[in-house]
């Protein structure tokens, strides 16, 4: 998942780059809800474990 969330990361930036405003916000908007959902996910794993 956190690998998915750098691709569109990456993916936002160079629209950032080539001036495709829409595409890079939709894109930025993904990763940061992806890198959440990683994150809680995440922490509800090592919760688990301890």
């Amino acid at each position: 998942m956190l690998h998915y969330a750098l691709v569109f990361l990456v993916v936002a930036i160079i629209a950032a780059v080539l001036g495709f405003g829409s595409l890079a916000g939709m894109a930025a908007t993904i990763a940061k809800v992806l890198f959440v959902v990683f994150l809680i996910l995440a922490v509800v794993s090592f919760l688990k474990k301890g």
